[in-house]
């Protein structure tokens, strides 16, 4: 499967042209998914306090536009992470959209920071503790929301599920782009998977310092997105995935206890 990760701004500015350009590569690399950062159509609400009313349902609304419009990337797949209402109660909803079923739920945010400058937990509620294995088409992967690549316990369920890529939409700061990427590597030597990363980039503020990456089942960095080069693509072959999970380190861990 051909797989693009990306770098993209959310300044209404900078996204549409960004996002013409992210359309053109895809076409022209024949990708069949994109993965899209962790909320990457609208404002940063989570870093100020207290929760906003107005400002999430400006964010909900934004993100349903651009929902109607992830067809124009032409891809088979996209993947991506967004707010949601549900029964009065507000969550980081990860999602995969197809050409042909449309929008579909995947996982909700589960791991929170609360600090200055990430109040998360301040405007989303805990989502779903299970990390669970999707599908799209052939490839079967799990989804990490951002924060959620620190939760090291997962690592052995992903890998007993036979996931063959791990998604992880990122909203991380510039300043932090090695340990991110360590974490992604750690996520991919663990799991015998994929890990497969797109993260939000302000230009302008520094903020967030984009970096999505590729990284194969033995660790080994296939491609990082950059200012010059914010989007990548991929070849993601699930029969690599497959063979790496009876490989050191992963198949010490999969025998039985004694």
């Amino acid at each position: 499967m051909r797989a693009t990760v990306c770098e993209l701004p959310y300044r209404p500015a900078l996204l549409e042209p960004a996002w013409e350009s992210l359309a053109a590569h895809v076409r022209a690399e024949r990708s069949e998914l994109v993965l899209l950062p962790e909320f990457a159509f609208v404002e940063p609400v989570w870093e100020s306090a207290p929760f906003d009313p107005q400002r999430w349902a400006a964010a909900e609304a934004l993100s349903d536009a651009w929902t109607a419009r992830l067809h124009e990337l032409g891809a088979t797949w996209v993947v991506g992470a967004r707010p949601v209402t549900v029964d009065g109660r507000h969550y980081n909803e990860g999602f995969a959209w197809s050409a042909q079923g449309g929008y579909q739920p995947l996982r909700r945010k589960f791991h929170l920071p609360d600090e200055p400058g990430g109040w998360e937990a301040t405007w989303f509620e805990r989502g779903d503790a299970e990390f669970a294995r999707f599908s799209a088409g052939p490839l079967a992967f799990g989804l990490s929301i951002c924060t959620e690549l620190w939760a090291l316990d997962t690592y052995a369920g992903y890998a007993a599920l036979g996931l063959e890529a791990i998604l992880s939409p990122r909203a991380t700061a510039a300043a932090t782009t090695a340990k991110w990427l360590a974490m992604g590597t750690v996520a991919a030597v663990r799991t015998g998977a994929y890990s497969l990363s797109s993260n939000r980039v302000d230009t302008g503020a520094g903020t967030y310092g984009g970096a999505g990456w590729a990284i194969s089942p033995d660790g080994a960095l296939l491609a990082q997105t950059s200012e010059n080069r914010p989007f990548c693509t991929v070849d993601v072959n699930p029969a690599m995935a497959a063979g790496a999970r009876s490989t050191y380190p992963r198949y010490v861990f999969a025998r039985p206890a004694p």
